[in-house]
């Protein structure tokens, strides 16, 4: 579970941990990783600055507080150019390989059709990351190396709490650019909550997070356009207390994205998150009837 960078060998993604857990939240950065491993640099047709459109740049840095207040964070390092654990484990591109896929791999999904599967055949602006096909036994190590240990140490994070708590929230985070799809109106949000439509967590507890966020200031949209992906559709299960929150945040409220640096906002950002988590944690403490199920 490590990369060969050029800094050397680095972990394929972390698990900080909390000196003790105290909230019943999990906190999980799939798409902040930006360790560009050796042989992906030597594979892509892109440059450095191309190659890194698809970075949800920061989101790890964003919520770093979160084990000061007694929640673990899972966080790629290997960037989402590379595997997108956000997927099924097996959504990938025929088109991408040089021999035939195996017959249980998901070759027809709606996201391996748009040139983002579990291995990206693009990055966020429609340029193709490759040269020339993968071998699929490259593409399966992936899979094996990373994907499935970063999700078996989610779900071990996930199991724990619920054990612990008698329920789990999963906040899943991520960012969306700042020439996000407009809205009816032409609004753009500055935070999507993402809930799979009613499906992935308790409608109080979403309700909670959207008036906290609204409390701010924020322009919060829900599920439009960012439902969720692969990781709240597949932890969010209220019925058995485990419940995944979705949160997009528009990277011009903290990030210049084309020089991929933090911006004036990016404290200010940060500061206003971590209040928002600490009120959330509050309300579902005080919360007498607990979301363990669904309602």
């Amino acid at each position: 579970m490590t990369l060969q960078t050029s800094d050397g060998l680095v972990p394929a993604f972390e698990v900080i941990e909390p000196s003790e857990q105290a909230i019943p939240f999990v906190f999980c950065s799939p798409h902040s990783g930006r360790d560009y491993p050796r042989d992906l640099l030597a594979a892509t047709r892109l440059g450095r600055d191309a190659i890194r459109r698809s970075e949800d740049i920061f989101v790890d840095q964003l919520f770093a507080f979160a084990p000061g207040f007694g929640a673990p964070m899972i966080q790629a390092r290997f960037p989402r150019a590379y595997l997108d654990v956000n997927r099924e484990p097996f959504e990938l591109d025929p088109k991408m390989f040089d021999e035939a896929l195996p017959a249980y791999v998901n070759t027809t999904s709606l996201r391996v059709a748009g040139g983002l599967g579990t291995i990206p055949k693009i990055v966020a602006e429609n340029e193709e990351i490759y040269r020339r096909p993968l071998s699929v036994m490259e593409g399966l190590r992936r899979i094996e190396m990373i994907y499935k240990p970063f999700h078996a140490a989610l779900e071990r994070l996930l199991m724990r709490t619920r054990e612990q708590f008698g329920f789990a929230i999963l906040i899943d985070c991520h960012s969306m650019p700042s020439s996000v799809r407009a809205l009816p109106g032409g609004r753009r949000p500055h935070i999507v909550i993402g809930d799979r439509y009613g499906t992935s967590a308790s409608s109080r507890l979403v309700a909670m997070a959207t008036a906290h966020l609204t409390t701010f200031g924020f322009d919060v949209a829900r599920n439009k356009p960012y439902a969720g992906g692969y990781i709240t559709e597949n932890y969010g299960r209220p019925s058995v207390g485990l419940h995944a929150i979705q949160i997009e945040i528009n990277r011009s409220l903290y990030a210049d994205e084309r020089e991929f640096r933090p911006h004036g906002g990016f404290e200010l950002l940060r500061e206003e998150l971590a209040r928002f988590v600490a009120r959330f944690a509050a309300d579902v403490a005080a919360d007498e009837s607990r979301p363990a199920a669904a309602e």
